[in-house]
């Protein structure tokens, strides 16, 4: 007791000290008229430190005298006694040769003494039955067994882009994902690294190989709407997924579910392969059982103006090696290079305010005309970029329209070092985005091409909507991956041996734009594949972003799920199986004998059907339709059934599998997606 308050005493005195050395100096400086030099300070300085290491030097002298005398009273006869206000810790039992021994503690020392083994049927400390040693170790096999098959079992979880697709995520904040996203994961959970796409982009399904098999619901005419309006009449839907996303509904840019699902956009390797085999692909449609020809458009295209396809070297301008039309950008593409498309869903919420570039757009041909397009942008007081300056560049090389853009909102930070905008240049200028707008859509012709460096920012703020792109990035690759991306800069410099963003005063649009022209005019003067890297064959293998490749041509999505030794199933109502069927028989029967469409009438029917061949399949695929006037508020029966439906057909499925629930949604209204994976009890 008498040490505790020595050291209170120190550290109190310290204080004081500490306290009394600071109004000394002070009373001093200010006597003086705040004249004290610096030496004088630094004195001070040291005599306060030297006191208080004095003081410190009391304490730990105090802490080793109260160590030596704990050590005397703790040692007698050379024996250790253990600490009588310390609790000893307790041994775990310990088992050896079948013999239990706990630690026991007498008076004066510590030994061990052999007990008995235990008997079967034995309550030990716990109240738990002990274990002999075969048991224990038939127990630790199990277990073991168990940690094993845990970090076997198949999982799957969402990427940044899946997550930002799900129910969880405010509506106004929340992305959509298309179905071609599914298309992916479903190829994925069958063929794993083979599959020609990967669903990587949004989403990671871990030990693939470990599925027994993946089974697909699709229920046509119901909507994201009716699930969140109705919820309550789902409740082993709700409960028993894991993952909910928002969906884009293939009839907002008019397709259909089985279309979409059904059909594979060939990828570069791929249109490389057909083109060496028979010619063209349109050959290797008429001559292939593999080959489809198919045509995408979230765009107004005026149908009556499909252009004849024209032999090779035939129609091109004197310049062009090969078709300018092989270089755009598929629709699978623009949405992952994130190209603002008008898709219902995304224009009320992601894209509101974005007009399109024409009311009506041609049929792009090898002679379509181009324009490359730049933009400047500065960052205003929403915090967003906005645009300050567009240039438009022609095949001439001439800049036929070069503007600065007053923002609707104030600038609070030009960017000049990259924007090359300062607050001089923005003094007089009237022009809004607006007027931009509608001065691009009268220069614009309904067939032309835009030409750019990462278009899809430039075209973000413009906030404009165009269906055919060329953009450089894409084109040109010299890192060997298409997810790394060079430079303009670095571009202009490898191929067209010219230095542009070197100005101190920022960039120039009318000076990048050029840049972009002249790159993919030299692409059209050498090949096909020329400045890509992944084409060139320098790195040619699977990755998560594709080859480029084309959307015009594809491939069955079912064939390529049985192509390694897999088995298919679709059971739909109606005519649904024989629209699948439509996209996997093209009079060769050989992929055939491994996918089978039957037809049934009604859903129930279907759903019978579906669960009894669950085990036979690695792919199961079952599609319901709901007719409008089962979806009225006054009988929403059908919702109730749709859950129980759902609940047989996940009980019927084998563990581990993959299990989808997809509604496809209608032309108003997106649909959503339910994710599991069915694992077994651990």
């Amino acid at each position: 007791m008498l040490r505790n308050y020595i050291k209170i005493l120190i550290n109190v005195s310290i204080t004081f000290l500490t306290k009394y050395l600071k109004f000394i100096t002070l009373s001093y400086w200010l006597f003086y008229g705040g004249t004290m030099t610096g030496s004088m300070k630094r004195k001070l300085r040291l005599e306060n430190k030297k006191r208080k290491m004095a003081a410190l030097m009391d304490i730990v002298k105090l802490n080793e005298f109260d160590r030596v005398q704990k050590n005397k009273h703790d040692k007698i006869d050379n024996t250790v006694i253990m600490n009588p206000m310390k609790e000893p810790v307790p041994k775990k039992l310990k088992t050896e040769n079948h013999e239990l021994y706990i630690t026991c503690r007498n008076e004066n020392n510590l030994k061990q003494e052999p007990l008995p083994p235990p008997l079967i049927g034995e309550l030990g400390p716990s109240g738990k039955p002990r274990l002999d040693g075969d048991e224990f170790k038939e127990l630790k096999k199990m277990l073991r067994e168990k940690t094993q098959k845990h970090r076997n079992a198949p999982q799957l979880r969402l990427r940044e882009l899946g997550a930002n697709a799900s129910l969880n995520i405010d509506i106004n904040d929340r992305i959509p994902l298309f179905l071609s996203d599914l298309q992916h994961l479903l190829m994925y959970s069958q063929i794993g690294v083979h599959a020609p796409y990967s669903p990587a982009r949004w989403c990671a399904l871990d030990k693939y190989n470990r599925l027994i098999n993946t089974n697909l619901i699709i229920v046509e005419n119901v909507s994201l709407y009716h699930f969140t309006a109705h919820e309550s009449m789902f409740p082993f839907l709700s409960s028993y997924f894991e993952h909910k996303v928002e969906m884009i509904t293939p009839s907002s840019y008019n397709s259909d579910i089985i279309k979409d699902l059904s059909m594979v956009p060939l990828t570069g390797t791929q249109m490389k392969k057909f083109q060496n085999n028979f010619g063209t692909l349109e050959k290797a449609v008429l001559n292939s059982s593999e080959v489809f020809d198919t045509v995408r458009n979230f765009f107004p295209i005026e149908e009556s103006e499909v252009p004849e396809t024209a032999p090779i070297g035939r129609n091109l301008p004197v310049s062009d090696r090969f078709s300018r039309t092989e270089l755009l950008l598929s629709g699978w593409q623009m949405v992952e290079e994130n190209f603002p498309l008008p898709i219902k869903g995304l224009m009320e919420r992601k894209y509101l305010g974005y007009v399109l570039t024409k009311d009506k757009y041609k049929h792009v041909t090898p002679s379509s005309p181009m324009y490359a397009l730049d933009c400047e942008m500065c960052r205003t007081s929403t915090g967003d970029l906005e645009l300050t300056r567009i240039s438009c560049v022609n095949e001439k090389l001439e800049v036929f329209y070069d503007t600065l853009v007053k923002p609707d909102n104030e600038i609070i930070d030009y960017l000049t070092k990259w924007s090359g905008i300062n607050k001089k240049m923005m003094q007089n200028v009237s022009k809004k985005l607006k007027d931009v707008q509608n001065d691009l859509r009268k220069l614009f012709p309904e067939d032309v091409i835009l030409v750019g460096q990462s278009l899809s920012n430039d075209l973000h703020a413009l906030k404009m909507m165009h269906p055919y792109i060329i953009d450089t990035s894409v084109i040109y690759n010299i890192t060997g991956d298409r997810a790394r991306k060079s430079k303009l800069q670095t571009l202009a410099r490898e191929f067209l041996k010219e230095k542009i963003q070197i100005s101190h005063h920022g960039h120039c649009s009318s000076e990048d734009s050029l840049a972009c022209m002249k790159l993919v005019q030299l692409r059209l003067r050498k090949h096909l594949y020329y400045g890509d890297a992944v084409m060139g064959g320098v790195k040619n293998d699977l990755r998560t972003y594709p080859e480029m490749g084309t959307s015009q041509f594809a491939t069955s999505m079912l064939r390529q799920c049985v192509k390694m030794d897999k088995k298919a199933n679709v059971t739909g109502v109606d005519e649904t199986s024989l629209k699948y069927k439509f996209y996997v028989d093209k009079g060769d029967d050989k992929d055939m004998a491994s996918i089978n469409c039957c037809s049934k009438k009604s859903n129930k029917e279907a759903i019978r059907a579906y669960c009894d061949s669950l085990k036979n399949y690695s792919l199961n695929i079952a599609h319901l339709r709901v007719a409008d006037n089962q979806l009225d508020c006054s009988n929403c029966k059908i919702f109730k059934n749709l859950d129980k439906w759902i609940r047989e057909i996940y009980e019927h499925s084998t563990s581990p599998s993959l299990l989808m629930v997809l509604f496809g949604g209608q032309k108003q209204a997106n649909g959503v997606c339910f994710l599991q994976v069915k694992k077994d009890l651990l």
